[in-house]
């Protein structure tokens, strides 16, 4: 954007227009831009008719920022019912100059053309100037990014991603690429999304059968008896030396005959429903030729890489079909998974305070506060066993949880939550969880009851990250795979990392949008992601 103390406004780099922030969130709030022609583009946040009906104030954003730029157009320029309209896209040349004294403004735009308007109907418009529910807006998820919250919460996702990146690329990671159809269970909690075109298949054929009836014994008998028939026609030329011309035409009518009783003895093959072979769906018939899946986790494939080239990351959506409908739940969710830290949370302050301060005044106070504290203050380090004491010991002075607490339990929210917020106000680093609650691949411990596993805790969220230290010993993860009644097979490439060149290794996973709902102070998951997947919805 270039020094903010500039006296010549810039361009954006691929068009003629002027982005609104760098007008308005110069330090001097744009007042050293005064006298420059410019033109800018946006949607109307408000508009109103003043001066009975000789100007219009607009109050114009592009996105670029959080802050609206003012703008006047005067009923000469143009047709002003159609421009004050909020949502209309605008697009004017003008002057900027300083208001006069006493405005909040410190420029403003006087428009001298307008070079395009997208009109909107008032009446139908669903995203009106009034205070909308995160809630409501979720039933227009096309046009929720119109919003300040939207709009906002989509810069710090996207300052956030470019830190994650940035924060691997300067630490030696290579970013990996793993795939998002897999046919191995990484959680092994069997909570996934079925990829197949089985049913689409028979949908089709069910189709095919019902407009073209399948052939009957009779039908393929008589096209028997024509192949035969046909048959004894090439004979008895080739034995009558017959021209090579007649014997030809005759094996042609042969072939067709033979082509013939092929499709009918296929066409008779094809049944409604299912295939199925032994009382099971007969996956060899599916699109992989066996059961795939949308991933739960990118970990187990990034493994290969980090056994090979060390230092990788994997930062992509994943999927999990649990029917599940709190606010930290989404069906389609995306990764951060490095296989020490991550991004650096001061980055965020830096890059995009005016969007956190907006966080600040409409949701949580303390968000900016909470994101300081955390990015100075070292985080709290307790072993599981302990944890579970601490809990025990507030059941007992009357603190009454919805959820048991005992050893061999999996932490729920409000355990996780009174940890972070009331015991240690501060992250909470839980190390060493019973073997039972987690997943096959970490490593047992020498107790042989739990594994070395880690999760960050974090005040607003409770878990943000689960890692671990892996299994690196074969005969060890068999047996863990095999106790939890998972099939060996599906995993047999995984144990190969283990069968040549073991090495330990280590990494964690970083909810992504638990991470933008501790930064923001937003409540719901659902609100901090583009196109929220969740039970019963998936717009668009």
């Amino acid at each position: 954007m270039g020094d903010l103390h500039d006296t010549k406004v810039l361009k954006h780099p691929f068009s003629d227009r002027v982005p609104i922030r760098s007008i308005v969130c110069r330090p001097d709030g744009g007042a050293g831009l005064g006298g420059q022609l410019v033109r800018i583009g946006g949607w109307v946040k408000t508009g109103r008719e003043q001066g009975k009906g000789s100007f219009a104030f607009l109050e114009v954003n592009d996105g670029s920022c959080p802050a609206n730029l003012q703008v006047i157009v005067e009923k000469e320029v143009a047709d002003l019912s159609s421009l004050v309209h909020t949502g209309a896209c605008v697009s004017v040349e003008g002057v900027l100059k300083e208001p006069p004294e006493g405005t909040k403004q410190k420029i403003e735009l006087r428009v001298g053309k307008v070079l395009h308007v997208g009109p909107v109907d008032p009446a139908k418009y669903p995203i009106p100037k009034t205070k909308l529910t995160l809630e409501f807006l979720r039933d227009h998820i096309h046009l929720r990014p119109r919003t300040n919250t939207i709009s906002a919460v989509a810069r710090i996702r996207n300052a956030l991603a470019f830190a994650t990146h940035s924060f691997f690329q300067e630490h030696g990671f290579l970013y990996i690429h793993t795939p998002i159809i897999t046919t191995s269970d990484c959680e092994g909690a069997g909570e996934m999304f079925q990829v197949t075109t089985l049913i689409n298949e028979v949908e089709k054929i069910e189709k095919e059968l019902s407009e073209n009836p399948p052939p009957s014994e009779a039908d393929i008998e008589a096209a028997k008896l024509v192949v035969k028939e046909k048959g004894g026609a090439v004979a008895q030329l080739k034995s009558a030396k017959a021209s090579k011309e007649d014997i030809a035409a005759s094996v042609a009518e042969l072939t067709n005959a033979k082509e013939n009783l092929l499709k009918l003895e296929e066409r008779s093959k094809l049944k409604p429903g299912i295939p199925k072979k032994d009382g099971k769906i007969d996956y060899s018939l599916d699109f992989f030729s066996r059961q795939a899946f949308l991933t739960v986790s990118g970990q187990l494939q990034v493994e290969t890489y980090a056994c090979t080239v060390s230092n990788v990351y994997t930062f992509g959506p994943t999927f999990r079909a649990e029917n599940s409908h709190t606010s930290r739940h989404l069906a389609e969710f995306w990764m951060v998974e490095p296989e020490i830290a991550f991004a650096d949370l001061e980055w965020l302050l830096d890059k995009c305070l005016d969007d956190m301060e907006l966080m600040a005044k409409l949701y949580d106070k303390g968000c900016i506060d909470r994101l300081r504290m955390v990015a100075s203050t070292p985080f709290k380090r307790i072993s599981y066993t302990e944890a579970v004491k601490l809990l025990e010991e507030a059941v007992q002075g009357g603190k009454k949880f919805e959820n048991k607490v005992e050893w061999g339990i999996d932490l729920a929210s409000e355990h996780e939550r009174y940890l972070t917020e009331v015991l240690f106000q501060k992250p909470v680093i839980v190390y060493n969880y019973p073997k039972g609650i987690k997943a096959f691949y970490m490593r047992l411990n020498d107790d042989s009851k739990t594994v070395a596993a880690m999760d960050v805790l974090v005040p607003k969220v409770g878990e943000l990250i689960g890692g671990s230290q892996r299994e690196e010993r074969l005969e060890v993860i068999q047996q863990r795979i095999v106790g939890m009644g998972l099939p060996l097979e599906p995993y047999e490439w995984y144990l190969d990392l283990r069968r040549y060149g073991t090495v330990k290794h280590s990494g964690f996973g970083l909810g992504f949008e638990r991470m933008i709902l501790f930064a923001t102070g937003i409540d719901n998951i659902r609100d901090v992601i583009p196109f929220p997947r969740y039970p019963g919805r998936a717009d668009l």
